[in-house]
């Protein structure tokens, strides 16, 4: 059983910056993420791409920004679970919820804090009758180590942004890499493809369309692609296929678990604390809904915020909780170390 104070289920920047909120009030966080990596939609969807409405960065690029937020949370070592998704929730009658994973984990914690962006994501597969038996042996749907493709044999599968974007970064480092799409028109943004346009007469990648891939060989790893080429039939030596056709989002078991929804989010009470219908989960980012709701990264911040002092009301209603900034404070880690605030310069005025 792992426990912790708060237990968040989504490690997107909406549920990173819930942990130095709590951090700042000296409560505990651990995170459940479906995905293999932190960032959520930043780094599995777009984390090449630049955000412009972060304030403080005129520009940041998306994986930069998820980063930066796991440097500032070090001081508070939260505890992660990623690769799995959460299960079932039940409640104590000490008021603790337990939450199990698709792994058998267990977790408890007296607060939950749903912060799963969209939903847990499940890659679009292409029709491809064998492709099961090579996902993880020579079949990626998503990136996390580019270097695991230097001097490799890579075919893209894909037409939006996310495979314009790692076409443009691993022709850097591929031995051989082909973006096949499936249609002449790319969905992704202009300068994207016409970088890739770029390092097509560079001769630096290959670009096939309209064209798909229908059949993969090999004994136990990815060897060989078949692929129709405009209806002409044609194989291909590979080390890697990476379909890259988007996500799909759900809010998964999460609906089994009582929680008032509209349409594919959560409704939470935003007058107050961004609680959900039942008492002691809250939901803070693109996953809620109220009357007003935008779905941007900085208003997920500011829910964390909100909800985290509110938690900290709940987990210690003994306890008053005065605002104090950090400019004042300074930002204490749970092993002691202390980012001190600067002290201010007092200078009489004759």
């Amino acid at each position: 059983m792992i426990r912790s104070d708060i237990l968040i289920i989504g490690a997107g920047p909406a549920g990173l910056f819930a942990v130095f909120q709590a951090g700042l009030l000296k409560l505990k966080c651990h995170l459940i993420d479906s995905l293999g990596i932190v960032g959520g939609q930043c780094s599995e969807l777009y984390p090449k791409k630049p955000i412009y409405d972060i304030p403080g960065y005129p520009e940041i690029m998306s994986q930069d920004l998820i980063d930066k937020l796991m440097e500032q949370i070090q001081p508070f070592h939260p505890g992660f679970s990623l690769g799995q998704s959460a299960e079932t929730l039940t409640k104590t009658t000490s008021g603790e919820f337990i939450v199990t994973t698709n792994k058998g984990v267990k977790h408890s914690a007296p607060v939950v804090i749903i912060a799963g962006g969209l939903g847990s994501f499940q890659p679009r597969k292409p029709p491809i009758k064998s492709i099961a038996a090579y996902e993880g042996n020579g079949v990626d749907y998503h990136i996390t180590n580019p270097e695991k493709y230097r001097n490799k044999r890579i075919v893209i599968a894909g037409g939006g942004d996310s495979a314009l974007d790692w076409t443009i970064y691993l022709s850097k480092i591929a031995k051989e890499l082909l973006l096949i799409h499936r249609r002449d028109e790319f969905r992704g943004a202009l300068d994207s493809v016409n970088q890739v346009q770029s390092l097509k007469d560079q001769k630096k990648i290959e670009l096939m369309t309209p064209g798909k891939v229908i059949g993969l060989k090999g004994e136990k790893k990815l060897d060989s692609l078949t692929i129709d080429h405009d209806g002409v039939l044609m194989n291909r030596k590979v080390d890697f296929l990476i379909p890259l056709f988007g996500q799909i989002p759900k809010l998964g078991p999460i609906t089994k678990w009582g929680l008032k929804t509209k349409g594919n989010a959560i409704v939470v009470n935003n007058s107050l604390d961004y609680q959900t219908n039942i008492e002691g989960i809250y939901a803070i980012g693109d996953i809620n809904t109220y009357p007003g709701k935008l779905k941007l990264i900085l208003c997920g911040f500011h829910e964390a915020a909100i909800t985290c002092h509110s938690v900290f009301k709940k987990i210690h209603p003994d306890k008053n909780n005065t605002l104090k900034y950090t400019t004042v404070t300074g930002v204490q880690g749970f092993d002691g170390s202390q980012k001190s605030a600067k002290p201010s310069v007092v200078k009489k005025i004759k």
